[in-house]
């Protein structure tokens, strides 16, 4: 159950649906017992997507950020891509469990729902409790994503973006009424404070030093405490905000790549070709050609 820095996490990508096809968001209903294999359990490790599960019946015993949690009845849980996960035992489960990558958020246009806080979980948070309006919402919105998910329809992807951000309202004033920043680690808030450092000023400064420098702390210091808490070196977490700002105005936007390269802080078109090639194995051009080939 102990583990270091210096430990070696997995990371769990998210697997695309094989019977629908949907590479960026899938739902499934949990009706029996779920199996594992006995490897998966004791085993920290990071998944690089959202994860949200609503437990009608449950008691499965697991651990987030060190934490444990006995699942609940009528309870909500959630995690984001940093948080550390570790399986200890399972149960009989029935709820359902919706899962998106970053690339699903990155196609809501105005950029709200990346926003809210139960995707931000500005408090570390993962259990939300549900009375019994909570509980009708929650299933009945459940069940309209779970329909519109598995139907053929026209506008299948605004229609799954409708209903999830109408349910990550929801949870969102739930999370608000619910947490509070009370015994917060100094190195979580750290790490809170330079992803929101990179919120605010990702088009002009592209380098760790810059942001350590804002934050009167040394880039040593924040690059090991943002390893730590969330798996990944600081400089992945500027490079990710990027390459998400570069799909969305791919995806919405007519801007040529230079364009978007200047709107990013690039000086050079050529430049910012090959760092999004690097880190997405695509060029911008094919990108934008993939994307709206499936959501057009």
């Amino acid at each position: 159950m102990i583990y270091t820095a210096e430990t070696t996490i997995p990371k769990y990508a998210f697997e695309p649906d094989s019977a629908t096809g949907n590479k960026f968001f899938r739902i499934n209903k949990n009706d029996s017992v779920l199996y594992y294999r006995r490897s998966d359990f004791l085993v920290p490790h990071r998944k690089d997507y959202y994860f949200f599960a609503f437990v009608k019946k449950g008691s499965s015993r697991h651990w987030i950020d060190m934490t444990p949690y006995t699942l609940k009845d009528n309870t909500f849980y959630f995690t984001v891509p940093y948080q550390v996960h570790l399986k200890e035992e399972t149960a009989a489960l029935t709820g359902a469990t919706l899962s998106f990558t970053r690339d699903f958020l990155a196609t809501d246009e105005n950029d709200f729902l990346k926003n809210l806080p139960i995707i931000q979980n500005p408090y570390n948070g993962h259990e939300l409790k549900l009375n019994e309006q909570d509980l009708a919402f929650v299933e009945d919105i459940l069940e309209k994503i779970y329909a519109e998910y598995h139907a053929k329809h026209e506008w299948q992807h605004t229609m799954l973006l409708s209903y999830t951000k109408v349910l990550l309202i929801y949870l969102s004033r739930l999370y608000m009424e619910q947490f509070s920043e009370v015994n917060q680690l100094p190195e979580r808030l750290l790490l809170k404070k330079y992803l929101s450092h990179i919120e605010a000023s990702y088009t002009r400064l592209h380098e760790v030093a810059a942001y350590a420098q804002l934050m009167n702390i040394s880039a040593g210091h924040l690059s090991e405490v943002v390893k730590e808490q969330s798996g990944k070196p600081a400089i992945v977490h500027i490079h990710e905000r990027l390459i998400l700002e570069a799909k969305r105005l791919l995806y919405h936007t007519d801007q040529s790549i230079k364009e978007i390269a200047f709107n990013l802080g690039f000086e050079e078109a050529s430049y910012f070709n090959k760092f999004f090639k690097r880190l997405t194995q695509q060029t911008p051009l094919q990108y934008r050609s993939a994307i709206r080939e499936i959501y057009h």
